[in-house]
């Protein structure tokens, strides 16, 4: 198993450890409905190194990304990030990504951390015109400092203007002394904030430094399984439950980051998808009766046909309510259907919203 620069530091805070994509990963340290709060509220920090992070370059480097991704990467300016995914050629997705644009030759991937080598391969055998490709995952520390008082915390930090940034923009620049630190105006929660990438040596003294910085915000390490319940909450998908390699962009309600207008892999099938339609969708739900759905617990109609199956779900602490994701027949993904929750074989009454969760 794999640690990041910083499991040292996790273990002395108290976190509880788990495996997680084969790293050794804090999933909370003074419980979830807390650390979701903070996050919510105030600031956390996340230590998401595990994610991996290539670095594509060259006069051809624009030309590969068009090939192995969904959206439209030419649409990128420097400083710009894009949300995207890699369609496999069977219909499904290889991975989603971040997608950076460093300068017009240069460009940053940021992957999954449990689809690194998949990815590397995949994103390899297109790589017909000498891309030069560099994976520095291993060497790449990640930091999610994320919720309302980030801007606050991280400002002290950097002469970068953080406040003037727009949502998926990044600057490149000094941040708390260490040159070529990338801070990027995304994130996974929905509750604004930076996600800071620099050199593994640097970790212990950006996550001690931005902890002063953010002590008078009542700053806290989060884990994991709030990562999870705040993504939930904004109804963004994980690879993995939401998404894999059977579930299509189309499918999954990504049309958005699937552009036409260009030739990706797979992409005249997808098109069809599109123009057709789908026989399941990913949609969201809110339980009326009184329980939780878990992932892979079966989704059945009023009649007890099974109609689909949950991919996400969990009791909301934001919302005090529980919620989730799931694959639905299609004449069932209407907001307001009535679906039905297999839980230990009882039928749970739920309906289907509009995701993000309120």
């Amino acid at each position: 198993m794999k640690n990041t620069a910083l499991t040292e530091k996790h273990i002395s805070l108290g976190a509880k450890m788990v495996p997680f994509a084969g790293y050794n990963m804090p999933v909370q340290y003074e419980g979830v409905i807390a650390e979701h709060e903070t996050v919510r509220n105030g600031v956390g920090v996340f230590d998401v190194s595990h994610m991996g992070e290539f670095i594509l370059k060259g006069e051809n480097a624009l030309d590969l990304i068009q090939r192995v991704t969904s959206n439209d990467a030419s649409k990128l300016f420097d400083g710009k990030v894009q949300y995207s995914c890699l369609p496999n050629k069977t219909g499904g997705i290889v991975d989603d990504l971040l997608v950076y644009r460093i300068d017009e030759k240069t460009y940053m991937l940021v992957v999954n951390a449990s689809n690194i080598d998949k990815d590397w391969e995949w994103i390899s055998s297109f790589n017909t015109k000498g891309v030069e490709m560099h994976n520095i995952s291993d060497k790449t520390s990640l930091l999610a400092v994320q919720g309302p008082k980030a801007t606050a915390a991280l400002q002290k930090l950097t002469d970068m203007d953080l406040a003037g940034m727009e949502y998926y923009s990044f600057k490149k620049g000094k941040f708390n002394g260490v040159d070529n630190v990338v801070v990027s105006a995304t994130g996974y929660t929905g509750a604004g904030g930076f996600e800071v990438y620099f050199e593994n040596e640097y970790a212990e003294k950006m996550w001690n430094d931005i902890f002063e910085a953010g002590a008078e915000f009542g700053i806290k390490p989060i884990g994991l399984a709030a990562r999870d319940t705040l993504r939930l909450e904004m109804g963004f998908c994980l690879y993995g439950n939401d998404i894999d390699d059977t579930t299509s962009p189309i499918e999954a309600g990504l049309g958005w980051i699937t552009k036409f207008d260009k030739e990706f892999t797979n992409s005249a099938a997808l098109l069809k998808q599109k123009q057709e339609g789908v026989t399941k969708k990913l949609v969201g739900f809110e339980l009326v009766d009184r329980g939780i759905a878990r992932h892979d617990y079966q989704i059945a109609d009023a009649a007890g046909n099974i109609i689909g199956k949950v991919t996400s779900g969990t009791q909301a602490p934001s919302l005090k309510k529980a919620i989730g994701m799931g694959y639905v027949s299609s004449g069932f993904s209407k907001v307001g259907s009535e679906i039905f929750i297999i839980v230990r074989d009882k039928p749970l009454k739920a309906q289907v919203v509009k995701m993000p969760f309120k």
